[in-house]
């Protein structure tokens, strides 16, 4: 229905967003963001923190070679989008990100308030 009602009114339709799945892991000094985006090339992926919301937005296209045609597709190619909400805890001037095999990696270290401190013990 969307897209007859987009070819009548000449306008585009909006795919659907895919929301990654995302793992979070935490270490005494950062935390390590694992989101899945197969099919996303560096070229087609965007990461970007404004406030406190870390969007991660990306494009899947289709590969198919040359001189091949697809007879079968279970593996869904679209955008990909999730948002995160960012604390206070984390240095925002030191995020890094990198794709490797469609996973995307951002790294997100702990402001100095954040890390954990040992505390001396007094003698008295």
């Amino acid at each position: 229905m969307a897209r007859e009602l987009a070819k009548r009114t000449a306008e585009p339709v909006r795919e659907r967003a895919i929301r990654p799945d995302v793992d979070i892991i935490e270490t005494d000094t950062e935390y390590h963001l694992y989101a899945d985006l197969p099919g996303v090339s560096e070229d087609n992926l965007d990461v970007t923190l404004e406030k406190e919301v870390l969007t991660i937005k990306g494009k899947a296209e289709e590969e198919i070679p040359a001189g091949y045609n697809q007879r079968w597709a279970e593996y869904v190619t679209g955008w990909y989008e999730r948002r995160l909400r960012i604390t206070e805890e984390v240095d925002r001037e030191g995020i890094k990100a990198t794709l490797k095999n469609g996973v995307l990696k951002v790294v997100l270290p702990k402001a100095e308030a954040a890390k954990a401190k040992k505390i001396q013990i007094a003698h008295e």
